[in-house]
């Protein structure tokens, strides 16, 4: 076991993309888009992200026994992903995601959990040996929340840092919440756990000070092109992001959450982590797709080099 191992739980996706000149309103047709099929899904992309970032990822995970399954199981481990952690469920297909891809990037996206939604508990206590000896853990909530609760609860036990990406939104038990050494939540995200409407800096202090009270450790709202917010209870501190030309935001929350579990697990301070982490997200939206935007270290470590020379 390698001791600054990241461990990422959570769902795998096949996305097929549309980019299209607009995105459709309901019970509209669009003719004149391109399509593509992708390798995604939140846990996913957010493994391949810390990998690519220099970091040693263990990914657990469960495909479908089918086309889809077996094309991103070979995927994983093509990228370095160990296969002892790729779960097979023998009844739910992959989990697919369609996803329309706008002009300027934004996004609207549908997601059928399949074999995502199989993830269990009972799968997850095969690996607690792994849990135990991780130096961070990371989830999402795009797998069963009983699963999530699991692995906070486990990895709480050994004293192991857990950050939870709460995408997508929703209402989540504050006894779990109490457990976390760091949630990052989007604006929608942190607006729903905190009950305050997040559309700027302010708004977003006010957000964070009340998830805060919640008894989170510690916050960091994203902001998109704004950066983002790391909340803690010595105060706020405002990091901007790296300016480009966004062309596809799909995975850039993703790119930001996987790159600062692999600082992280380097033992980067904080505020260093995330500043590697915006740099990574901030290349992510100069390119199309979910994985196939996903920068590599060497190309995270040029960016931020040239941003503190400018």
């Amino acid at each position: 076991m390698i001791q600054d191992e990241i461990v990422v739980v959570g769902s795998s996706n096949m996305d097929l993309v549309i980019n299209l000149p607009r995105i459709p309103r309901a019970g509209e047709t669009i003719l004149g888009g391109k399509s593509s099929m992708i390798f995604g899904g939140k846990g996913a992309n957010q493994a391949v992200a810390a990998i690519r970032a220099g970091g040693h990822v263990a990914f657990i995970s469960k495909l479908g026994n089918d086309i889809f399954g077996h094309k991103i199981q070979s995927h994983f481990i093509q990228e370095g992903l160990p296969e002892e952690f790729i779960l097979m469920d023998k009844k739910e297909p992959t989990g697919i995601a369609q996803i329309f891809v706008g002009p300027q990037g934004q996004n609207c996206i549908a997601v059928a959990p399949g074999s995502n939604g199989k993830l269990s508990v009972k799968d997850l206590s095969t690996f607690e040996t792994t849990i135990k000896n991780a130096a961070v853990i990371l989830v999402q909530l795009e797998i069963p929340v009983s699963t999530v609760a699991y692995v906070v609860k486990l990895a709480n036990k050994y004293k192991v840092k857990v950050i939870l990406n709460p995408a997508p939104a929703q209402k989540l038990n504050p006894q779990v919440l109490k457990k976390l050494w760091l949630l990052t939540p989007n604006e929608s995200e942190a607006s729903l756990l905190s009950g305050v409407k997040v559309n700027n800096l302010k708004s977003a202090q006010k957000a964070g000070a009340n998830l805060l009270a919640q008894g989170i450790e510690q916050v960091i709202i994203t902001l998109g092109e704004n950066g983002c917010l790391l909340c803690t209870n010595h105060g706020f501190s405002h990091f901007k992001t790296v300016p480009v030309k966004a062309i596809d935001t799909t995975a850039a929350g993703d790119v930001f959450n996987g790159a600062l579990a692999s600082a992280v697990a380097r033992d980067l301070t904080l505020d260093k982590a995330i500043i590697f982490a915006n740099a990574a997200a901030a290349i992510s939206v100069t390119r199309h797709g979910a994985q196939t935007s996903i920068p590599y270290l060497e190309e995270i470590e040029q960016v931020i080099k040239k941003n503190k020379a400018s």
